[in-house]
């Protein structure tokens, strides 16, 4: 999915704010946060002001660079570790037409997600980083690109993946897709996320 486009100015605060906030806290320069992300500094520049929206991969890398979840980016408070998540208390977190839920804790080593995906697909943005990713799909088809091959997901399928393989996904219906993503919160300065146009550890995209 691209995000090169202004979104909707109600939703804009929901994550900028805190962007620029996490970046200073980590000690990282908008020219060092965007290179480890895989971002332009222009680009990262215009996610911290409010003008652009990230998408998922976005947010993982940024999360990843800083230390830190992607519900702290979302803003979201860490508070205390409960082992039982209420949906109905989980608020969602609008980014870039994607829409996100916590679902587990804070400050463990897996983040849990519940994400509302919208239509098409990353355009050329493919991730590559350490760790792994499961995810599970509750609504609608998902398309999910991993290397070179593409894969349609229905209702009730699923994929573990290792994340550094390129990987990127979209809904494959108007209607967008829901899911469930767990991902592994493993920082590894020495091999960030990484962006189009940049080198890839196991081939193209």
């Amino acid at each position: 999915m691209s995000t090169d486009r202004p979104d909707d100015p109600a939703a804009l605060p929901a994550v900028a704010p805190h962007l620029r906030e996490l970046r200073r806290r980590a000690g990282h320069t908008l020219e060092t946060a965007a290179r480890a992300a895989g971002l332009s500094a222009a680009h990262l520049s215009r996610l911290e002001t409010g003008q652009r929206q990230p998408s998922l991969p976005m947010l993982l890398a940024l999360a990843r660079v800083y230390g830190t979840t992607v519900s702290a980016l979302l803003g979201e408070t860490g508070g205390e570790q409960h082992a039982v998540i209420r949906g109905a208390e989980a608020e969602p977190a609008p980014a870039g037409g994607w829409t996100y839920w916590p679902a587990g804790g804070s400050g463990r080593a897996m983040q849990a997600l519940r994400v509302r995906v919208p239509y098409g697909t990353q355009g050329d943005m493919v991730r590559v980083h350490p760790g792994e990713e499961w995810l599970h799909v509750l609504r609608g088809r998902l398309r999910l690109r991993l290397g070179e091959s593409e894969h349609l997901l229905h209702p009730g399928d699923g994929a573990h993946f290792d994340s550094l393989t390129p990987h990127r996904i979209g809904a494959a219906d108007a209607d967008g897709a829901e899911l469930l993503f767990v991902h592994t919160l493993l920082q590894s300065p020495g091999a960030p996320c990484l962006g189009p146009g940049h080198p890839n550890p196991k081939g193209p995209a």
